[in-house]
């Protein structure tokens, strides 16, 4: 394991998408805790009209940006081009577990229960009856996200939605409890449960909310809460993904549990899921992100 003190991380954040805020706060705190663990940091904003933060000197990047050209793909390509050593998964991961469309088919393959779906087009019929949600393939942080429980829901939000995002996902609505696993090192962290004081989990109750409640103690039996973990794995594994991820379900009134997606740079704000769970599983945020730059200076 390399020393901390003689190990300068790049850590990244902002980028040129609607997440941009939070990314700033994950980043910051990611800083912050690189430097509790005893490593060297340099903090630089990166967009694709200026990527001049990759000059410095360093040994290891950790980027903490969230949206499509952070974790979609791009970013990675970057830096895998520059033979840089990096937090987090590659391109050709990033560009498959961006797509909803596409994780949902790789988890169905692996038989990991997903609700029905579909690609939709402007002209396209429903493929099924409402209640459905309607959501942009590759946005993250819920942006976009409708939920529609009839025909004037569904044309409100197609009209709303289509312009910027000509094809969406159209997935079967699922009512239920909204539960989170974060992988670290393909370990799956203790089960969250999601309770929003209001609606579903979307981008305020994420990040600018303090009404949403986390519970680890939840009311599933234990068997479950392990099933669910062994999917969070499974998906994990089917799409490749290394170093961390967090990945979504809903667990409905049968008590069933159906995948809904997977995020590959979970966030590092004092909202943020992943680190929640890495400290209940004993695991504080300075250990967390050294845990992280190991493996990344490790990797082949």
């Amino acid at each position: 394991m390399t020393n901390p003190r003689n190990i300068t991380v790049l850590v990244l954040g902002g980028g040129p998408d609607r997440e941009r805020p939070v990314s700033l706060q994950s980043a910051a705190n990611v800083a912050q805790a690189l430097r509790d663990a005893g490593y060297q940091t340099i903090e630089r904003d990166i967009e694709p009209a200026d990527i001049s933060a990759l000059d410095e000197r360093f040994d290891v990047v950790f980027p903490v940006l969230h949206g499509r050209y952070g974790e979609g793909g791009p970013l990675q390509k970057l830096l895998e081009e520059r033979r840089l050593r990096f937090v987090g998964c590659g391109s050709r991961t990033a560009r498959k577990t961006i797509d909803k469309f596409t994780s949902k088919k790789l988890a169905r393959e692996k038989d990991v229960p997903t609700p029905p779906y579909a690609h939709l087009g402007p002209s396209a019929a429903l493929p099924f009856d409402p209640p459905l949600v309607l959501k942009p393939l590759t946005e993250g942080s819920s942006f976009g996200v409708r939920i529609c429980h009839g025909p004037k829901d569904v044309a409100e939000a197609r009209r709303e939605l289509h312009p910027h995002h000509p094809i969406l996902l159209c997935e079967q609505y699922i009512a239920g409890m909204e539960l989170t696993v974060g992988i670290v090192d393909d370990r799956a962290m203790p089960v969250l449960q999601i309770q929003p004081a209001a609606g579903f989990y979307d981008y305020q109750a994420k990040y600018n909310r303090d009404d949403t409640d986390y519970r680890f103690a939840i009311d599933l039996p234990e068997v479950l809460l392990s099933q669910i973990q062994q999917y969070a794995l499974t998906v994990h594994r089917a799409l490749d993904c290394r170093h961390l991820s967090r990945v979504d379900f809903l667990v409905d009134a049968e008590r069933r549990p159906w995948f809904i997606e997977i995020n590959t740079m979970p966030g590092f704000t004092g909202h943020s899921l992943l680190p929640m769970a890495a400290r209940k599983a004993g695991i504080e945020t300075p250990e967390l992100v050294h845990r992280l730059v190991q493996l990344a200076l490790s990797a082949e």
